[in-house]
């Protein structure tokens, strides 16, 4: 088979095109990195490919909140054609803010046949609870068995960056709402060693304390996926996860090869072999 297509689509503010484009490319995909421009002047150039994938940064300045003018992009002048792209066997992934974009244009709410400003108001990613900019190793454990890109993998390690990647939602039943349909994909969780048990203890939410948790997310949720499984929105960055000399505690836990970040990508373009 050949390699499939992957486009990086990268927006003003876009930081992290190059190194997650290396990493398809270290996992045997062919990859374009595309301006957003670029495909608003030809919104069909996006159907070529089989892959989407939306980089970390800080689109255009996150001035009015994070990823919510690349959003309003994705909603309006390319909602039909993003609506094709999906119905065909293809992936989308949102990486950081690429997550937030995909949050806020509506892709992960319950009905995805809705565009409501009401459902649009479900949940958001929102400031840490620190209010401030987070960046520290994150361990992870998978949730969603069915997603393509998480498939065969129980946990994994990878940074975050941010200081908007507090899922917040609008009320107890969104959660739930969540996990019944299993779109929970990532959560924030506790080394099984080498984390004090009492330093993890959650508070009357459940929520997990920093570090295990930065953000303070609701329901510890790292990453959300769709009912297909071919959709992966997540906070932290596995493409800054590549291998194992970019972990912080490589030399103490001896680690070789590639770091878990990796396992993701090789997934994604498996999937396609």
């Amino acid at each position: 088979m050949p390699a499939p297509r992957v486009c990086v689509l990268r927006a003003p503010g876009t930081n992290c095109d190059a190194e997650t484009a290396h990493a398809f490319e270290l996992a045997g995909a062919r990859v374009e990195r595309l301006h957003l421009f670029r495909l608003l002047e030809e919104p069909r150039r996006l159907l070529p490919y089989q892959i989407l994938c939306l980089p970390g940064g800080f689109s255009y300045g996150d001035d009015l909140g994070a990823g919510v003018i690349f959003s309003e992009h994705l909603r309006g002048q390319l909602h039909d054609v993003l609506q094709q792209f999906r119905q065909a066997d293809t992936l989308l992934l949102g990486i950081c803010n690429g997550f937030q974009v995909l949050l806020k244009a509506g892709l992960f709410e319950g009905d995805s046949s809705s565009d409501s400003a009401d459902r649009r108001r479900t949940m958001t990613l929102t400031w840490n609870r620190s209010a401030r900019y987070i960046d520290c190793w994150v361990r992870l454990d998978v949730a969603a068995d069915h997603c393509v890109f998480l498939k065969d993998m129980d946990a994994l390690e990878a940074p975050v960056a941010h200081a908007e990647g507090r899922l917040a939602v609008r009320d107890d039943a969104v959660l739930k709402d969540l996990l019944s349909r299993r779109a929970v994909a990532l959560r924030y969780a506790a080394a099984p060693n080498g984390t004090d048990p009492s330093a993890a203890a959650p508070d009357d939410s459940g929520v997990l304390p920093p570090p295990v948790n930065p953000n303070g997310s609701v329901g510890n949720v790292a990453g959300l996926t769709d009912a297909s499984g071919r959709v992966l929105g997540l906070m932290p960055h596995p493409e800054r996860s590549l291998f194992a000399t970019q972990h912080p505690q490589w030399t103490r836990r001896q680690l070789t090869g590639e770091g878990d970040g990796m396992k993701l990508f090789r997934n994604a373009v498996r999937y396609f072999g």
